[in-house]
């Protein structure tokens, strides 16, 4: 019985969490504004050149969505998810205090948070590694994922990020 619980749970956490990152790429490219409006937005915080970050970041966030909801590739769909969310916190919600509604980091800490607990959860038997037989669960998958998504943000930050001033940090 328990391991049936594992796997409805990893379930549930892949089909609320990879969907919705698919529904944010996909914002990215088609939603109001399109790449030209993802491109200007990602200017204004500092990533260059922006057009191709605008571009990265829906591809990245379609395919870690996609990998997500399928069960697929754990756990390196959960460190893109990682990767992406360390981003957004030090760019766009940085200095901002917790709350999202403040444009805090609040929601960038729970899918990121999200995305470990289910590389140490693994995809259960209800996704395609389980069907394939690739299953990976536990603290190796979840160190993984975290060590791999941040220190590509970090990298990608150390390289890119380029903005015109530097938030200030607020108290919530």
């Amino acid at each position: 019985m328990r391991e049936r619980g594992h796997d409805i749970a990893a379930l549930v956490l892949r089909a609320t969490l990879g969907p919705m990152l698919f529904a944010h790429g996909w914002n990215k490219v088609a939603g109001p504004g399109g790449l030209k409006g993802t491109a200007g937005w990602f200017e204004a915080l500092g990533l260059r050149p922006a057009e191709a970050h605008a571009r990265m970041a829906a591809g990245t966030e379609m395919a870690a969505g996609a990998g997500i909801a399928l069960g697929a590739a754990g756990p390196l769909p959960a460190a893109a998810a990682v990767g992406l969310m360390t981003v957004a916190a030090r760019t766009d919600h940085r200095g901002k205090g917790f709350f999202v509604f403040k444009g805090g980091w609040e929601y960038v800490g729970v899918v990121g948070g999200a995305a470990i607990a289910l590389a140490a959860l693994g995809n259960g038997r209800y996704s395609l590694d389980g069907l394939t037989g690739r299953q990976r669960a536990g603290l190796k998958p979840a160190l993984v994922a975290a060590a791999l998504g941040t220190t590509s943000a970090a990298a990608l930050l150390a390289l890119c990020y380029r903005p015109a001033h530097e938030p200030r940090e607020t108290d919530d």
